[in-house]
């Protein structure tokens, strides 16, 4: 069945890209002005509907993608005349300004129809990379510009045909900033060179890309790539957009690049230092073949703030994926935490990073993540168990 739905799922995104494709031209001045066009329709990237993108989109998909609750993602590229992209090894690619990456978010309802509920998008502008929402009217005519974002109540089919009823969630403006961010500065986050497929027509638009020798990422559903290697290819995809040293978890200390070594940054023997609540009681993100004792898949299948990631951009457990990194988890040969990672006693929080703060410095806040200067105490939540926390003196 979840192969059935995935030959669906590209058949839609080709009848997107290619087959509906129509002249109309693109609104150059609306992408690099500083307004905040208030229609979709004002930058001429669609020709009346979602499902008709212009022919001067170039259409692309990523090998893992990041998963936004069994969504039917449509992605473009649109390049102003005369200019390129250029790459920057196998990694995210740089773009012109006047440039704007487009992804609309498709899904299979249980009526059988597939329906377009939002368009996001990101303009390089001369002051940098402004990203917009906007969702798609009941009729499909246009899409709105939603700064503050919006809820849809969803009834869709997911990619093991189960049908599933939530409330989804379109991002706001600014927390699509927080997954868009590196150093502080929006940028794109998906275009990556290891991670892109696209029609041979369009590789030309990218300078110095040496297509032939990328060592490409595998997809993280292909059986026939390596368990190790499928996992990493999730996590990259998934999570390392702000796990990384420049994104919005760097306080964390765990990164999850793809090409990152694996070891405790990775998670393997790592505790929590910002997990609040969503360490479950558990000492270590990854715990090599005990799967219940594992932080890492635990906030993969939650749903509750605090608990679940990623924290944005899902409303819906990834069954697969998790399912996925528990397996992976499962595979690695047990071993006992090196002397460096042994808890210290009372539970995770009273590591030596916590006593240290308690002298000289500062940690993030387990409730809103925060560095403080603050003091240790038990946790309000009593179902938190082991969680004595560094919590914000305001709290």
């Amino acid at each position: 069945m979840r192969q059935a739905w995935a030959i669906i799922s590209a058949l839609v995104v080709a009848a997107v890209s290619l087959g509906t494709r129509n002249e109309a031209r693109v609104n150059d001045a609306a992408i690099t002005a500083d307004a905040l066009p208030p229609l979709l329709s004002v930058y001429g990237f669609f020709g009346g509907s979602a499902t008709r993108p212009v022919r001067g989109l170039m259409p692309y998909t990523l090998g893992t993608p990041l998963f936004s609750d069994y969504s039917i993602k449509s992605r473009f590229i649109y390049l102003p005349r005369g200019t390129q992209m250029t790459a920057n090894g196998d990694g995210l690619v740089g773009f012109p300004v006047g440039a704007a990456i487009i992804k609309s978010f498709a899904f299979r309802q249980s009526d059988g129809t597939t329906r377009t509920v939002e368009t996001r998008l990101l303009l390089h502008r001369a002051s940098g990379w402004v990203a917009l929402p906007y969702i798609w009217r009941a009729d499909g005519s246009d899409a709105d510009l939603r700064l503050a974002g919006g809820r849809e109540r969803m009834a869709i089919i997911d990619d093991a045909g189960v049908t599933r009823a939530f409330s989804y969630a379109v991002p706001n403006r600014n927390q699509c900033k927080t997954c868009h961010q590196r150093d502080e500065v929006v940028e794109p986050i998906g275009p990556k060179l290891r991670n892109m497929q696209m029609d041979e027509r369009d590789r030309h638009y990218i300078a110095n890309a040496d297509w032939r020798n990328i060592p490409a990422m595998p997809r993280w559903d292909n059986p026939a790539e390596p368990l190790d290697s499928r996992a990493r290819a999730y996590l990259d995809g998934n999570c390392a957009h702000c796990h990384n040293p420049h994104g919005s978890a760097s306080n964390t200390g765990l990164f999850l690049e793809y090409e990152r070594p694996m070891g405790m940054a990775v998670g393997l023997w790592k505790r929590p230092t910002a997990a609040g609540r969503g360490s479950g009681g558990m000492d270590y993100a990854i715990v090599p073949g005990d799967v219940a004792h594992s932080f890492m898949p635990y906030r993969m299948r939650g749903t509750e703030p605090g608990i679940m990631m990623p924290e944005l951009g899902r409303s819906l457990v990834h069954d697969e994926g998790a399912a996925l990194i528990e397996q992976w988890i499962a595979a690695m040969p047990a071993a006992t935490p090196p002397t460096g990672a042994r808890p210290l006693g009372g539970g995770h929080e009273r590591s030596y990073f916590t006593r240290l703060f308690s002298l000289f410095g500062q940690l993030p806040c387990a409730d809103c993540a925060q560095p403080q200067r603050g003091r240790l105490s038990g946790c309000a939540d009593q179902s938190a168990r082991r969680r004595p926390a560094v919590r914000c003196l305001s709290g």
